[in-house]
This record gives C-alpha cells, sequence and structure tokens, in this order.
C-alpha cells in the first residue's frame, strides 16, 4: 500500500483526504473491499478510483462522475467506479482508493510502499508472528493488537467483567435453586417422614432430592437455551447495519449449548446437597407430628 495526505477536488468543493493506493486483487483479500461496495463495481484500472460514501456525498459526485485528486504540486484527475461504507464515518469521509502505481506518482514514491499489510489464518498468532519479522528485518513492524491497543484494552476489560457477570450469576442460580429445595424440604416434612417410617432409607431420601436438583437445573437450561435460540433470531433477523448484513454475527455451537446445559444440570445436583442432607436427616417421628 502506498497512503498520504491530499486534496480532492469537484468545481467548487475542495476535501482534505487519506488517499490509498493498492492492487485491488490483493488488497480485497485482506479486507474484503468488494463486499463493503454500496454502488457501482469496485474496480481500479489507471483512472479510476473508489471513494468512501461520505465523501462523495460531501464532494456532489457520483458513480460515473470525475474529481481531481492533488498532492503538493501533483495531480490527477480520476473517474469513481465505486462507493464503498467502510463502517466508521470518518474513514469514509476522507477515503480515496486509487490504483497502486498512481498513488506512487501523486505521493513521488515510484515503485515504493509505506506499509504492506498481512492477513493471517489464525488472528491469534499476529503477536508472534510480528516478534518473528521484526527479528528477521529491520522495519517497524506491529500487529494488529498493538496497532489497537485501546480495543484489545478495552475488549480484555469486557471479557473480565463478563466472566465476573458469569460467576456471580452462576452463584445467584445455585442460591436459588437451593433456597427452593430448602423450601421444598420444609413444606414436605410430613412426607418425607411418611417415606422414612414406611422403610425408606437416609440415602434414597437423599438422592431424591438430588434428583430433584439435576432436574431443576436440566429443565431451567433447556428453557435458558431455548430463550437464546429466540434473542439470537431476533437479533440477526432484525438488527442489520447501513449495508443490511446483520449487525451482530451471533451464532450458538451446539457444543457450546451441551458444555451449558451440563453445567447447570451439575450445578443444580450442586444446590440440592445441603437440603438433601437436611431431609435425610429428618428424625420420621418428629416429622410425622410436624
Amino acid at each position: 500500500m502506498v497512503s498520504g495526505a491530499g486534496l480532492a477536488l469537484r468545481g467548487e468543493a475542495v476535501q482534505a483526504i487519506a488517499l490509498m493506493g493498492v492492487d485491488l486483487d490483493r488488497y480485497d483479500r485482506v479486507v474484503g473491499l468488494r463486499s463493503k461496495v454500496v454502488s457501482g463495481t469496485a474496480r481500479l484500472e489507471p483512472g479510476e478510483s473508489i471513494l468512501g460514501r461520505e465523501l462523495a456525498q460531501d464532494l456532489g459526485v457520483r458513480v460515473g462522475d470525475r474529481l481531481t485528486v492533488q498532492t503538493g504540486q501533483r495531480s490527477e484527475s480520476l473517474r469513481v467506479t465505486a462507493l464503498v461504507d467502510l463502517g466508521v464515518k470518518d474513514l469514509n469521509r476522507r477515503t480515496v482508493i486509487v490504483p497502486l502505481r498512481a498513488a506512487q506518482n501523486l505521493l513521488a514514491l515510484p515503485g515504493g510502499a509505506t506499509s504492506l499489510d498481512l492477513t493471517l489464518n489464525d488472528v491469534w498468532v499476529a503477536q508472534t508472528m510480528a516478534r518473528d519479522l521484526r527479528a528477521q528485518f529491520p522495519y517497524k513492524i506491529e500487529s494488529w493488537q498493538e496497532s489497537n491497543a485501546q480495543l484489545v484494552s478495552a475488549l480484555n476489560a469486557q471479557s473480565v467483567s463478563t466472566s465476573i457477570i458469569r460467576g456471580v450469576v452462576l452463584a445467584v442460580v445455585v442460591l436459588g435453586i437451593a433456597s427452593v429445595l430448602v423450601v421444598s424440604v420444609v413444606q414436605k416434612q410430613r412426607e418425607i417422614g411418611i417415606l422414612r417410617a414406611m422403610g425408606a432409607t437416609r440415602g434414597q431420601v437423599m438422592r431424591l432430592f438430588l434428583v430433584q436438583g439435576a432436574v431443576v437445573g436440566a429443565v431451567g437450561s433447556a428453557l435458558g437455551i431455548l430463550l437464546a435460540v429466540v434473542l439470537i433470531f431476533l437479533f440477526t433477523r432484525y438488527v442489520r447495519g447501513s449495508d443490511g448484513l446483520p449487525l451482530f454475527d451471533i451464532s450458538l455451537p451446539p457444543g457450546t449449548a451441551l458444555q451449558v446445559a451440563l453445567v447447570a444440570t451439575v450445578c443444580g445436583v450442586l444446590a440440592a446437597i445441603a437440603p438433601a442432607r437436611r431431609a435425610a436427616r429428618l428424625d420420621p417421628a418428629q416429622a410425622i407430628r410436624i
């Protein structure tokens, strides 16, 4: 990529721009530029350009119109082939993408480049890759985590807060199941006493309440997964961005759903231990009198 500052002129309209010179096919493999086109067809032959949507509105140009790009003492007339939405209005308001050679000429950098972007199959190896490349080449090499340190910090903080919320919710659920079973033990003391008097052992009474806790956890997890599926459907169906695509790319893998169901069932059993032990310790004679 060759990038630099410049001006875009159309009649009396003048806008400061960020000029980017790229090989369109290679650039598209990195950022998916063609998927961001909102008007026209992405093409970068000599004398052609691609503009951000807001910049085109500010200049009053449409696909097929011409504008002049000026950098220092150099200028070139370019025809607009496509308008793109990069997802950020500030970028849309200043981005002009031109063929690589055109940018080299405008920025007086023949045969050169200002940056080289790489895309990785696994984004989380970027820091390791950057460290290895720095050891081999005398260039400034940054991973996306280093280039977007504030974003990474925000994501880490969000991850920590999400984990805390999950832990608190899990504790509330366990206490809720335990309280329900404690109330059940208190309300059914006479029935428990009758069962003990009929020959039910302490272990059988205890297992009865453990099974009840497991059923509560399993049913609750099933209802929760069903609610999650409904919410995901609503978000992906009705919450869409300016490009018409879903704003949130959310899915619920079956493995995750099964894992959640197992955790909820186990938590239900753990929550039932104390009430089950209390029920098993009840004296049959006193329970029946109550």
